[in-house]
């Protein structure tokens, strides 16, 4: 298997996918304050990044779940590289939405008929994996084996580890929190001051500020 963790994480610092603050931390919708800000969706405009992407997703699915019959998109970021995984294995697709449709019959996922199928599930990034894990249920509702989740970048909180072992499910990353960090201090993007601040934070995130 190829190893696209290191291509992976100098190809979203490169095109500006992550943004590192530690003086000056972002706010997540969760309401966590964070000293990195992550942007997958912007990996869609970039050619040569969507297809180091799209490569490494799919042998992730052929390496860890090869029994999968169906591919799973949850939205919005999740969509398109499912999209290209499906088409590259010739798998047939689905998609989560966030919550069920207020009109017509009130689907929450289009798509392949899931029930007693195996199904992969794949988002642009995992940090407590509330949203995916909420797709996940919404797959397992429809009669759907969830073999995993695979995503381009993971936190590696404690937090999303728990909630994912609370589920009874694992998921696999191209790149993570730590070799995202090593390749920003490699490309000079970070020094060591702002190492510790980030690695204190990834320890205790609802607790940093």
């Amino acid at each position: 298997m190829t190893n696209y963790a290191e291509q992976v994480a100098n190809d979203l610092l490169a095109i500006g996918a992550v943004k590192f603050s530690p003086e000056s931390p972002f706010t997540w919708a969760s309401g966590i304050k964070s000293p990195i800000y992550t942007d997958n969706r912007m990996t869609i405009g970039f050619p040569a990044v969507r297809q180091n992407i799209f490569k490494g997703l799919a042998e992730l699915i052929q390496s860890y779940y090869p029994d999968t019959d169906i591919i799973g998109g949850v939205a919005t970021a999740g969509i398109p590289h499912a999209a290209w995984v499906a088409e590259g294995l010739n798998k047939p697709m689905i998609y989560v939405r966030s919550k069920p449709k207020d009109h017509g019959a009130g689907r929450q996922t289009e798509g392949a008929e899931v029930k007693g199928k195996n199904v992969v599930l794949i988002d642009d990034l995992i940090s407590t994996g509330g949203s995916v894990l909420g797709a996940v249920k919404a797959v397992r509702q429809e009669g759907a084996n969830v073999l995993g989740v695979v995503s381009i970048f993971s936190y590696e909180l404690p937090a999303g580890i728990a909630n994912f072992s609370a589920e009874n499910l694992t998921f696999q990353s191209l790149t993570t929190y730590s070799q995202l960090v090593h390749a920003a201090i490699a490309r000079g993007d970070l020094n060591q001051s702002q190492l510790a601040t980030l690695t204190d934070w990834q320890k205790s995130p609802e607790t940093w500020a």
